[in-house]
């Protein structure tokens, strides 16, 4: 198969997904890229055990903390058969940020989650009003306490700021408009913990609660309530733009779209009546897309959840889960804990000389453990090639599975030179086979520890 359709096919994946071992890889690349496409747009359902992860992991099923959403969240990365579903769940947890720590309602927070996984391909009309009735964004952004006779303009100023349309694209009277229109659109009471713990919260109207007089927003008076306002919101022109430019920096690269691409998402948008598949399809399949190979520095979660899925760990159920998804708080991004309603900022805010270390450090012991299932593929790939090899073949062949991973020239001299070191490789006897393992196990780790892994 040709080099370039694997090189395509592993870049899709990686930002569509969280990577692909050679297998996975092999399995997409004889169906074609465009029929990919359309499988990871029409994800069905993943069938993954629960319960069953709850036997081993009893802090998946406790849901005071929220250790146990983001152990579970993780396990789906590596395991799921929907990955863009999932990445897309992770956008909008960074789009529409809240958190835990305010809520304090794990069963709610878990709900909201729920709740992106099952919009995030549909009309962006819908994700709105579910969002403005979700129980954890009303209380994370204090429309609990947004009355009739006291408006709270939290959640009304972030709607149109971070969630919709952006700044300068709406008057501070348009931010009190907004403000009365979702008066009345509360949470219900809370049912006491105790004895059972946390109950899921549920969104409620409450009719007396409600601005009924007439507003007027973005030009549209009426007696406009929440509903009203997102259907205003949803067909301004600068909410399309406001997708596009969302979507191409997390999808696409760590810069500004260029003019042109935010007018073909921006068309895409409106002309599919905000329909978010559409507007994937034409991003995956676009030429910009397929060409912005390795620019973007992946997200804390995206290493985590790459890596475990590459080396084939957490393919079922065992102890330790929550434990191995905290590494992603170590790197900086703690799910459900973004630092401020502006969620994570990236690109390359993620790395400091501290959560650098971190990923080079997750990434190593994971990569450097031979008896991953991810690994001794990789060696058994390596070893079918013949009964011996050279540093340069090692280099290339890892570099190949692991990605393929592109290395500037530099990187890839060192590594060929530390590789040299150890002459050429020969595994036709077990004590052969047995070095050989542990010498791609080694090269396998400095590979990690380069700069461009950091890159999807």
């Amino acid at each position: 198969m040709p080099q370039e359709d694997i090189e395509l096919m592993a870049h899709l994946l990686r930002r569509a997904g969280f990577g692909a071992g050679r297998q996975e890889l092999e399995t997409y690349l004889a169906k074609g890229y465009e029929a990919t496409v359309e499988e990871l747009l029409y994800p069905g359902e993943d069938h993954l055990e629960e319960d069953i992860v709850r036997r081993y992991c009893i802090d998946i099923d406790d849901l005071r903390q929220p250790d146990s959403i983001i152990g579970w969240w993780i396990y789906r990365n590596i395991n799921s058969q929907s990955p863009l579903r999932e990445k897309m769940a992770l956008f909008f947890h960074g789009l529409f940020a809240t958190r835990w720590d305010k809520v304090i309602n794990t069963r709610a927070a878990a709900a909201q989650i729920d709740m992106f996984r099952q919009n995030c391909l549909g009309d962006f009309r819908t994700m709105l009003l579910n969002l403005s009735r979700d129980p954890a964004m009303l209380l994370f952004l204090d429309n609990d306490v947004n009355h009739r006779d006291a408006p709270n303009e939290n959640y009304g100023r972030e709607l149109l700021e971070l969630f919709s349309m952006g700044e300068g694209n709406y008057s501070e009277d348009d931010v009190k408009a907004c403000t009365r229109a979702f008066t009345g659109w509360n949470v219900a009471p809370k049912i006491p913990k105790v004895p059972w713990g946390d109950f899921p919260r549920e969104f409620e109207f409450r009719p007396d609660d409600h601005d009924e007089s007439e507003k007027v927003f973005l030009g549209h008076a009426g007696a406009s309530d929440g509903g009203d306002i997102i259907d205003i919101i949803v067909k301004n022109p600068a909410t399309g733009r406001f997708v596009a430019t969302k979507l191409y920096n997390f999808f696409v690269a760590d810069a500004p779209p260029p003019e042109d691409v935010v007018q073909t998402l921006s068309a895409v948008y409106f002309d599919s009546g905000y329909d978010l598949r559409a507007v994937m399809r034409t991003l995956l399949n676009s030429d910009f897309f397929k060409e912005a190979r390795f620019a973007k520095i992946k997200g804390p979660v995206e290493v985590v959840s790459a890596v475990l899925r590459l080396v084939g760990d957490f393919r079922a159920p065992k102890p330790g889960l929550v434990e191995i998804a905290r590494h992603a708080m170590f790197m900086g991004q703690e799910l459900l804990s973004p630092p401020t309603v502006e969620g994570w900022h990236t690109g390359k805010e993620w790395l400091d000389t501290s959560t650098l270390v971190a990923r080079v450090n997750f990434a190593t012991e994971q990569m450097g453990n031979i008896e991953q299932p991810g690994i001794r593929d990789i060696i058994a790939r390596l070893s079918a090639k013949g009964t011996s090899m050279s540093p340069e073949e090692l280099i290339d062949g890892c570099l190949d599975l692991l990605g393929p991973i592109m290395l500037n020239d530099r990187t890839r001299e060192i590594l060929v030179d530390r590789a040299r070191s150890a002459g050429d490789f020969s595994f036709g006897t077990t004590a052969e086979k047995t070095e050989f393992a542990q010498r791609v196990g080694d090269t396998l780790q400095f590979i990690a520890a380069a700069p461009e892994f950091q890159l999807a």
